[in-house]
C-alpha cells in the first residue's frame, strides 16, 4: 500500500501495519493479506508493506507509524525453506516474488523484519505470526545450521507471537491494544516471562494463573539430551489438539509462555472470512508477474486442518487435527464469482482445486465432539492421528457430500471443469468406494496425486502412514474405475528419501517396488527437517518415540546418495548436446 491508497480510503493513519516476505497478491492464501482484510472488516485500518528492503527501515515509514502494532511474517513459507533445497543449495526461484526470482526476502525474515520495525517505530508493539514464527515458537532443531535454537521470540525480541491460524488472536490483539489492555494471555499467543523461585512463569495473566500449565522440557535439557525433543513435540501436539491447556518452556531464568491454542473457526466464521472481497490479483505496481498469482487464482480453499498427523508434517502444531470447513453455499458463491471475474474463452473456467491439506477431509469431524456435554467437555481423544495406525471409527469424513459439492460447482454456468489438485487420502477414499469412483471418473485430470511416501513397513510406521497394502488396494480401484470411465489416467505417487530410520537398503527396496510397476518416479522429495515435526525430532535425537536407535542420513552426501537410488540423474550435470 501507499499514501495515495490510504487517502483513497479516507485514512490519515493506520491502526496496524503488516510486514510480509511475500509479494502482494490479494488472495486469502497469503496470511498477511487475509489478516489485513479481516481487521478492516472489523473496523480497523490495516496496511501492508510487502518484501521491504532490509538494509534500512525506510520502506516501513511510507505510511507512517501505525497506532496499535506492527505485524511481522516471513510469508507463506519459512524463509530458509524458500531459499534452500533439501541439500542446502540456494534456490534460484521464488513463486511469491515478481519475476519469480529468489532474493527478495532475507534469511530468517521474521527476525530481520522485527528489527526493522523496532528501528522504524520505537516503543510500538511488534507481533510475530505466520508459519515461520508459529513453528519456531519454542526451542527447535534448525537443519540449516545443524543446531538447537531458542524460541524465535528471543532472537526477534518481539512483544508477542501468534501461533497457529491467527484470525481470532490478531483481532483480539488489536481490540486489547485499542482499549489499553494487556496483550499477554490471548488464546493462540506466546510471550516471554521471567521464572519465579518455584520455576514457574512469574507474571501470568489471571486467566492462566487459575489452571496448571504444561511444563515443556527446558531449552537446556533439549540441548543436553536430544531425545527430549521427541517428548516436547508430542506434548505440543497434545496441547494443540486439547485446546484447553497453556504451556511454558524454561530457558535459563526466563520462560516462553504459550497461552491455550485458539479455537478453530466455526463454519460461519470460515464463510465470513473467505467471502471478504479478495481480487485474486497482484498489486498493480508490479511490472513483472508474480508466479503464485496464476497458481492461486483458480483454486478454492474448502477447509483447513488435517486429521492425518503424519510425523513429517508440521500441520499438527500449526493448523491442528481439527478440521474447519466452509459451507457448500459459501464455496458455490466463490466459484460463481471466479467464473464471472475470470471468464475463459475455452468453454468455461477450469477450477484447478477445491480442497485443503487433503481434499477428501472436507467437513471431516470427530464423533466424540458430538458427545460434548452441556459444560463443554467431550470425551478426551488420546490418539496422535485420526488415520494412523488405522482410520479411527470416530473420524467422520462425508466424502459423498464432497463429491456432491464438486458436481454442484462443475454444473455452474461459466465453469468447464473442476479438479482436486490437493490430492486425496487413499485410506479414507477406500472407505467410500462410490466417492472414489467419482474422484477417479469425474475430477481427475489425467493424473491424481497420492502420497504413499514409501513401501517399507518400519519406515511407513515412523511416518505415521498406512501400510503399502492400503495404497495398492487404492491403486487397483483407481485403475479399475478409470477403465470403467473410459479414461487413460495415472496416479502420481509422492515419495520420500532420507527419512529418519530409512537406510540405503530401504531405498533400494522402494526402487525395486517401483521397477516392478514400471514406474519412473516424478515426485520424490528428500526429507527436510523443518521445525515442529516429530520426524525432525527423530532426526535430531537419532532415535524414535520408543527410544530405539535409528539410522539417520545426516550429511548432504548421505542424503543425496539415498535420493539418487530413486533418481540416478538428480544433481548431475546434463550431458553436452
Amino acid at each position: 500500500m501507499s499514501r495515495p491508497e490510504m487517502a483513497a480510503l479516507g485514512w490519515d493513519e493506520l491502526d496496524v501495519l503488516f510486514i510480509s516476505g511475500d509479494a502482494y497478491v490479494d488472495h486469502y492464501s497469503l496470511g498477511s493479506v487475509l489478516l489485513a482484510r479481516w481487521l478492516v472488516a472489523h473496523g480497523f485500518r490495516a496496511g501492508l508493506v510487502c518484501q521491504p528492503r532490509w538494509d534500512s527501515p525506510d520502506d516501513l515509514l511510507v505510511m507512517g507509524r501505525p497506532r496499535l502494532f506492527a505485524g511481522v511474517s516471513a510469508g507463506a513459507l519459512d524463509s530458509l525453506l524458500a531459499h534452500y533445497t533439501a541439500f542446502r543449495k540456494k534456490r534460484h526461484d521464488d513463486a511469491y516474488t515478481p519475476g519469480g526470482r529468489a532474493g527478495a526476502r532475507p534469511n530468517r525474515a521474521c527476525i530481520v523484519y522485527a528489527n526493522l520495525a523496532r528501528q522504524a517505530f520505537p516503543g510500538l508493539p511488534v507481533v510475530l505470526g505466520g508459519i515461520e514464527a508459529s513453528l519456531r515458537r519454542v526451542s527447535h532443531y534448525d537443519f540449516w545450521t545443524d543446531s538447537l535454537r531458542r524460541s524465535i521470540l528471543m532472537d526477534a525480541k518481539a512483544d508477542l507471537l501468534l501461533y497457529g491460524m491467527g484470525e481470532r488472536a490478531t483481532l483480539e490483539c488489536a481490540r486489547r491494544l485499542q482499549n489499553g489492555q494487556d496483550i499477554r494471555g490471548i488464546d493462540g499467543s506466546a510471550w516471554l516471562d521471567s521464572l519465579n523461585a518455584d520455576g514457574l512463569p512469574a507474571h501470568l495473566p489471571p486467566e492462566l494463573a487459575a489452571s496448571p500449565g504444561l511444563r515443556l522440557p527446558s531449552h537446556e535439557s533439549l540441548r543436553d539430551d536430544p531425545p527430549q525433543l521427541l517428548r516436547q513435540t508430542r506434548l505440543l501436539e497434545q496441547q494443540v489438539h486439547s485446546l484447553d491447556r497453556w504451556a511454558f518452556e524454561p530457558v535459563g531464568q526466563r520462560a516462553v509462555v504459550l497461552a491455550r491454542p485458539a479455537a478453530p473457526l466455526t463454519t460461519g466464521e470460515m464463510d465470513a472470512l473467505y467471502s471478504l472481497p479478495f481480487s485474486r490479483k497482484a498489486h498493480p505496481s508490479y511490472s513483472e508477474a508474480v508466479p503464485a498469482e496464476e497458481m492461486l487464482r483458480t483454486s478454492i480453499t474448502s477447509h483447513r486442518g488435517c486429521g492425518g498427523g503424519c510425523s513429517f508434517c508440521s500441520l499438527a502444531i500449526h493448523q491442528g487435527r481439527r478440521i474447519s470447513s466452509r459451507s457448500q453455499d459459501s464455496l458455490l458463491a466463490e466459484a460463481r464469482q471466479l467464473a464471472a471475474d475470470f471468464p475463459s474463452r475455452r468453454g468455461g473456467l477450469a477450477i484447478s482445486d477445491v480442497g485443503g491439506p487433503t481434499a477428501n477431509m472436507w467437513q471431516g469431524h470427530c464423533a466424540l465432539e458430538d458427545q460434548r456435554k452441556p459444560d463443554g467437555h467431550a470425551p478426551r481423544c488420546r490418539r496422535e492421528s485420526c488415520c494412523f495406525p488405522t482410520v479411527c471409527r470416530a473420524f467422520i469424513t462425508p466424502q459423498l457430500r464432497h463429491v456432491e459439492l464438486l458436481r454442484a460447482i462443475q454444473a455452474l454456468p461459466g465453469v468447464r471443469q473442476v479438479r482436486v489438485a490437493s490430492g486425496v487420502r487413499a485410506d479414507l477414499a477406500l472407505r467410500e468406494p462410490e466417492a472414489l469412483a467419482a474422484y477417479t471418473g469425474e475430477f481427475t485430470g489425467g493424473q491424481l496425486k497420492v502420497a504413499p511416501e514409501h513401501c517399507v513397513p518400519h519406515v511407513l510406521a515412523r511416518m505415521r502412514k498406512p501400510p503399502l497394502e492400503t495404497f495398492e488396494a487404492f491403486l487397483e480401484s483407481f485403475v479399475r474405475q478409470s477403465r470403467r470411465a473410459g479414461r487413460e489416467q495415472y496416479v502420481v505417487p509422492y515419495l520420500m528419501s532420507g527419512f529418519p530410520g530409512c537406510t540405503d537398503e530401504d531405498m533400494r527396496t522402494l526402487a525395486q517396488w517401483l521397477a516392478r510397476r514400471h514406474w519412473t518416479p516424478q515426485q520424490t522429495q528428500c526429507f527436510i527437517p523443518t521445525p515442529g515435526s516429530l520426524a525432525t525430532a527423530m532426526f535430531y535425537a537419532g532415535c524414535d518415540e520408543n527410544g530405539e536407535p535409528l539410522h539417520v542420513a545426516r550429511t548432504d552426501a548421505q542424503r543425496l546418495r539415498q535420493h539418487r537410488i530413486l533418481m540416478p540423474r538428480f544433481g548431475r550435470p546434463r550431458p553436452a548436446s
